[in-house]
């Protein structure tokens, strides 16, 4: 196969992950290049000399807007994960049907003695390494948003130390910035969205149809069918 062809198949096959990819990297481009317009604009207001492109990206204005909206994004992934082993919402595609509530048997999950000839490894392992890989995603996930959050909270108590300074305080530090109404705003206000968005898929989903996405269930599937994707 010729390297165009295999690059070809490459797009094809990642389409969703490489359209992603790159639609995060643009997009974080234009946040950097937007939220260094408006920091430049603050300091001008308080007779301070403009920063570089490239100071801005190592500062905490900069910092402390990336990681508070990453944090709110994997917090809503772990908790849909653990939430949808329990929890069911009848009609909706993003629930499993009514019947499988709980952590399924062996069998279904294909684990175990019931594996696959290409099931991954870690699936037939036993003991830990069967029990990790089991609940593999969820880890992953938490502990990326725990990452973020708190990499949230160390580059927004310094740019909450950089205010107080301008405004001739005393910045205060980590430890007394985690209880401070400026942390838990920025936090509150991405974790509601958060919730608002996959609480509206979930009920929006068993009415409405997107032609085509498995997000969506088929067009004409009726509106109690549960766990059904198109």
């Amino acid at each position: 196969m010729t390297g165009p062809s295999r690059l070809l198949r490459f797009l094809r096959d990642n389409g969703l992950s490489v359209a992603f990819g790159l639609g995060f990297l643009a997009c974080l481009f234009g946040q950097a290049v937007a939220g260094r317009a408006v920091y430049n604009d603050e300091l001008r207001a308080l007779g301070a000399d403009p920063v570089s492109f490239a100071r801005y990206l190592s500062s905490a204005h900069f910092a402390v807007d990336v990681t508070e909206n990453w944090q709110s994004e994997y917090l809503q992934f772990f908790l849909f994960l653990f939430a949808t082993v329990w929890l069911v919402q009848r009609g909706s595609p993003e629930s499993k049907e009514m019947h499988k509530v709980g952590l399924e048997s062996d069998e279904e999950q294909q684990v175990g003695r019931h594996a696959r000839h290409d099931s991954p490894r870690w699936a037939a392992a036993g003991g830990i390494r069967e029990t990790l890989y089991s609940r593999s995603l969820g880890i992953v996930m938490a502990s990326l948003f725990l990452g973020s959050w708190y990499a949230q909270s160390v580059a927004g108590a310094a740019r909450y130390g950089e205010q107080r300074l301008l405004d001739f305080e005393e910045p205060v530090p980590w430890t007394e910035y985690v209880f401070t109404s400026d942390f838990w705003s920025r936090t509150f206000q991405n974790w509601q969205s958060e919730l608002l968005a996959v609480g509206s898929m979930a009920i929006l989903s068993v009415y409405l149809r997107q032609r085509g996405s498995p997000e969506s269930k088929p067009v004409g599937a009726a509106h109690k069918s549960t766990g059904v994707e198109g």
